[in-house]
């Protein structure tokens, strides 16, 4: 292992020399790459069930190497979040999270529309006929039931692997939730959103009021959206940062949210996860705090082989896909 850290340090000096160096010293350092093995192509076939993953309301599947297919999987229920859905993305996300071959997810709907949201028939029974008469044990047992509802969109956020929400048709309720927990969102150009909980007598309490007001950066939208259960189509969610891009139909959106995912596994782990946990500190935090925090990180990460690959790779003129970046 010392020889290994060795060696390692001895690439590194040589590698900062030839980047600091003049280039009228005419230094030539004849490095050869570090891996002759590239990645691995987008597959065509089928994409297979992903290992450990079997759901009664998701569907995960193994869609290229490095990147993990999640989908809500009720088609014939418009998608809606029932009670196994609220526990399984919570199960789903942990496992991705601790997976050391992913580096990527895409999230997306089976059917005509993305979701309906929560499946008020299925969880009336928990949601609206608490058991007993007490008011406090019943307000009790409602901040628990709600704090693992708010964990089932939470997981999204604090899997280091980056998200990516593709969304088509209806994305309503609940999965206005979903979508503003995940850190980059496509959608169809028939895609709308609704924030619909007060049409139902409630006022969002998962996730939307209090992410959404930061994705979009515009409050009075975010309020006349949360206020009157209004649908926004797919040209306004562009325009005010809602999603980043919009595509004429599923499978075309599908497609670029794929390439996506295959362009962000294809760097280094540790520079990718890093940089999403010190994205989201910074977002929650003062720029000095986010600065000490990322430099308590990065004296760490920075000793990373990933540099060294990196670099060796832009000074040899490689693309990163034909690196082979080991697992995190």
């Amino acid at each position: 292992m010392a020889a290994v850290i060795q060696a390692s340090r001895r690439l590194r000096n040589l590698l900062t020399c030839r980047l600091t160096a003049r280039t009228n010293l005419g230094l030539s350092l004849n490095l050869h790459p570090l891996s002759s093995f590239a990645q691995d192509e987008p597959s065509k076939a089928a994409p297979e069930e992903a290992p450990g993953h079997s759901y009664e309301s998701l569907r995960v599947t193994s869609a290229q190497k490095h990147i993990l297919h999640v989908q809500l999987n009720r088609p014939e229920k418009r998608n809606a979040m029932n009670k196994a859905f609220w526990r399984e993305m919570v199960v789903c996300f942990n496992k991705i999270a601790e997976d050391a071959d992913c580096r990527a997810v895409v999230i997306s709907g089976a059917g005509k529309m993305f979701t309906s949201g929560i499946d008020f028939v299925d969880m009336a029974s928990g949601l609206l006929q608490p058991a007993g008469d007490d008011v406090a044990r019943i307000s009790w047992h409602l901040h628990s039931l709600l704090s693992r509802y708010q964990e089932t969109f939470s997981v999204i956020e604090k899997c280091p692997k980056p998200v990516i929400g593709a969304i088509h048709g209806g994305c309503i309720g609940a999965g206005v939730d979903l979508i503003t927990a995940c850190d980059i969102r496509y959608c169809t150009q028939d895609a709308s959103f609704q924030v619909k909980e007060v049409d139902l007598g409630l006022a969002a309490d998962v996730g939307t009021l209090q992410r959404l007001p930061r994705v979009i950066g515009n409050q009075s939208l975010v309020n006349e959206l949360a206020f009157t259960a209004r649908k926004m189509m797919a040209d306004e969610a562009l325009d005010c940062g809602l999603v980043s891009r919009v595509f004429p139909d599923k499978e075309v959106m599908l497609d670029a949210a794929f390439a996506l995912a295959a362009e962000i596994s294809s760097k280094s782990p540790v520079a990718v996860q890093s940089t999403k946990i010190n994205l989201l500190y910074s977002r929650d935090h003062s720029v000095t705090d986010s600065l000490n925090f990322m430099k308590s990180w990065n004296m760490s990460m920075l000793q990373t082989e990933d540099v060294v690959k990196s670099l060796q790779a832009l000074m040899e003129k490689k693309e990163l896909k034909t690196i082979t970046f080991s697992k995190l």
